[in-house]
């Protein structure tokens, strides 16, 4: 297994942060102040814990795996679970699906434990498996263990109800199980919504809260062989299961659990980091609140009873680094430390620290400062120092509660929400951070008063403020955001995919590109369709790599914009799948790739800010485009029969970009025609290949046109 190494200024500034934070704890244990301990004791707690955790940070972090796909032996038997409890038709059509059209010969089972009719007949429908039982013993770990009995495949590759794989997604995995010790493959759980409570869409980069996590510290606790199993977007031997007595039921994190008990056992887990199914991630702060908290008292119970520090079977890697994953969720008491101490300084006018301002705040704000850097550096670019504090607020909370897993036995499984929330409990959610935020408030005047009267130093009462303001300002940004997600009344994602689409109306067809694009409607940009009004329905033809998906669609609004020269204007489709039959290339389509950030050039990392400054050094000038707008047009060519409609884009600083649903001949000539207000403009123009954009159907063929082309 290849690894990949930070680079020296990192090791080196991973050194200093080692060393400056022993001297910085060894110096704060003579600052206590005695006079206060209630108040002093748990802030250095708090800090203590935050250094254990960076150390813990810099083990997972620092060497991180490279793993490329190794060809599968024919013949193997796999079986894939699809388990599912309460969850929709349509999400579990979807994911069925791209499931069913994986490549590599398989069997797709619906493991039902809702005991549903409609779920029998959607299995049925689409030909795959059903399964349900008599009763929900052991909730998820018992729907599969019940499964096992009835199936016999070699391997089990298993995913959530909202998971829909790539077509490649078992052929990239099977491949490492030629070594007979690998017990389960584990891929990053990766989620098509954006638009989710754990999401933040900037303008270039779209920030997920849990991709630390998936696409670094996982890697990092492969090359320790301690990457453990997720539930779902993995694949795990059934030998190996069968030697442990199947999926481990005894906690309600059946995955993390059952992963320890294969490790004891001496078995090797392999982590493969190309994302290779897409989810649905909590959309709003109760869904995201509940998924966090199952996994907080999942983790307090896997550390009570399998005793992860000094049990047997375990290396002192695997030890530390789940050791790392339980402590975690201990965060909340830290962050709730760190939220009262300094409105408890105003209030009760006690100081936790007795030291001279000058010596704390240079010792602090290099201590913190080089903390910060290493998070951000061994992040790799999918860290994000002000976003993450916000979600630590958002959940600290449920992660005190969490701790509740170390004393009770038994913890009822709850079944994370898929659907889209539109719920108004939100306000009961954020609680917690809306009373922090009132006694912050509370404590701002009396902290003034303090400081005027002198009964706190000036210079600590300046530092205590801006620590409280920036304590209050991140909670108010914080509800503000969780009370803008509780309010979304859409009932399914739509995909910002700028797609080539025709409408047949009036005997004639007309060219645009799709946006919002579901299974179930899109918006359609392009040019005007002359009479065309709301309730009228009309044929399309959205064109998609080696596919023209067809259908009919109602109109459900009709609009013009006045300010597009091309005179565009937008048409809202809702398409009527029973005209036509749905066969499932479009869901296939839109939940099985990241086509919308790979082809609105959105990428999900930051440069870190040493990584900048070094590349800023090296002035390599190398950086990605960014879609400034977007077009529809049709490519024609002399050796080809009709017209194919394309999207281009317009890219910031260099030439337009053109999508072609299939390979065009170069040789042949192209003619590029682009509607316009008035008359269609038509141009001869050159393409240059430069890249492809993998999709569940094939490929998009991306060109530069040249410089004399017609902009888009």
């Amino acid at each position: 297994m290849k690894t990949e190494q930070p680079k020296r200024y990192i090791t080196w500034l991973v050194t200093i942060y080692v060393a400056c934070g022993l001297v910085y704890m060894a110096w704060r244990l003579g600052t206590i102040n005695h006079a206060a301990p209630w108040l002093s004791i748990p802030l250095y707690a708090a800090e203590i814990y935050g250094y254990l955790s960076g150390l813990l940070f810099v083990l997972m972090t620092y060497r991180l795996s490279v793993r490329e796909p190794v060809p599968p032996q024919e013949g193997l038997k796999v079986d894939v679970y699809v388990p599912t409890y309460n969850e929709s038709v349509e999400l579990l059509r979807r994911t069925l699906l791209a499931a069913k059209w994986m490549d590599y010969p398989h069997e797709t089972w619906l493991l039902d434990d809702g005991r549903r009719e409609s779920m029998r007949k959607l299995a049925a429908e689409l030909g795959c498996r059903y399964l349900s039982r008599q009763d929900n013993l052991h909730a998820k770990a018992g729907n599969l263990n019940h499964a096992l009995k009835l199936t016999d495949g070699d391997f089990i590759a298993i995913f959530d109800a909202d998971h829909a794989p790539r077509k490649d997604f078992l052929v990239k995995t099977l491949g490492f199980f030629r070594d007979e010790k690998v017990a389960f493959v584990q891929t990053p759980q990766d989620f098509f919504n954006i638009d989710s409570f754990g999401h933040r869409l900037g303008k270039k980069r779209v920030w997920d809260e849990q991709a630390l996590f998936f696409k670094i510290i996982q890697r990092g606790k492969d090359v320790l062989n301690a990457a453990f199993f997720c539930g779902s977007c993995a694949v795990v031997r059934r030998a190996a299961l069968d030697e442990i007595g199947g999926f481990a039921t005894e906690t309600v994190t059946e995955d993390v659990h059952t992963a320890i008990k294969l490790h004891k056992r001496g078995y090797r887990s392999v982590y493969y980091g190309e994302s290779l199914a897409f989810g649905l991630a909590p959309h709003s702060i109760d869904t995201y609140l509940k998924q966090r908290m199952r996994w907080g008292m999942g983790s307090m119970q896997v550390f009570r009873q399998e005793n992860i520090l000094f049990g047997r079977g375990l290396t002192l890697g695997q030890r530390l680094n789940y050791f790392a994953s339980a402590l975690f969720f201990f965060e909340g008491w830290q962050k709730l430390i760190f939220f009262l101490t300094p409105p408890a300084v105003f209030l009760f006018g006690k100081l936790p620290i007795v030291a001279p301002l000058d010596t704390f705040l240079l010792l602090f704000c290099l201590y913190y400062l080089l903390s910060i850097l290493v998070h951000l550096e061994l992040g790799r670019g999918y860290n994000s120092l002000l976003l993450s504090e916000q979600y630590a607020m958002a959940r600290f909370f449920a992660f005190m509660s969490t701790s509740m897993g170390l004393f009770r036995r038994d913890i009822p499984f709850a079944v994370t929400d898929k659907q889209l929330s539109d719920t108004g409990k939100v306000w009961l959610w954020l609680s917690p951070l809306l009373m922090l935020a009132s006694i912050a408030t509370v404590s701002v005047p009396m902290g003034l008063y303090r400081m005027h009267t002198g009964s706190i130093p000036v210079g600590a009462g300046i530092v205590t403020m801006i620590w409280t303001l920036v304590t209050l300002l991140m909670a108010i940004s914080v509800a503000a955001f969780a009370h803008r997600h509780a309010a979304n009344r859409r009932g399914e994602y739509r995909f910002p995919l700028r797609l080539p689409v025709t409408l047949a109306a009036n005997d004639r067809t007309y060219l645009g590109l799709t946006s919002d694009l579901s299974p179930n409607g899109a918006l359609y940009v392009g040019e005007p369709v002359p009479g065309l009004a709301r309730g009228v329905t009309v044929n399309v033809l959205i064109h998609l790599p080696n596919l023209i998906v067809r259908d009919t669609a109602v109109a459900t609004f009709v609009g013009h914009r006045t300010k597009d020269p091309a005179g565009t204007s937008s048409v809202g489709l809702r398409f009527q799948w029973d005209a036509r039959g749905n066969t499932g290339a479009l869901e296939s389509f839109l939940y099985g790739s990241r086509l919308q950030l790979d082809m609105g050039n959105l990428t999900d990392t930051e440069t870190p800010p040493l990584t900048r400054l070094a590349e800023l050094l090296r002035r390599d000038g190398s950086g990605p485009l960014f879609a400034q707008s977007w077009g529809a047009g049709l490519v024609v060519q002399p050796l080809r029969s009709g017209a194919l409609p394309v999207a281009i884009a317009t890219i910031e600083g260099a030439a337009p970009l053109l999508f072609s649903s299939i390979e065009l001949d170069l040789n042949a000539g192209v003619t590029l025609r682009q509607p316009a207000a008035g008359k269609p403009t038509e141009q001869t123009v050159s393409l240059t290949p430069t890249g492809r954009l993998s999709t569940p159907t094939g490929d998009f063929h991306l060109y530069n046109i040249g410089p004399h082309a017609v902009a888009a």
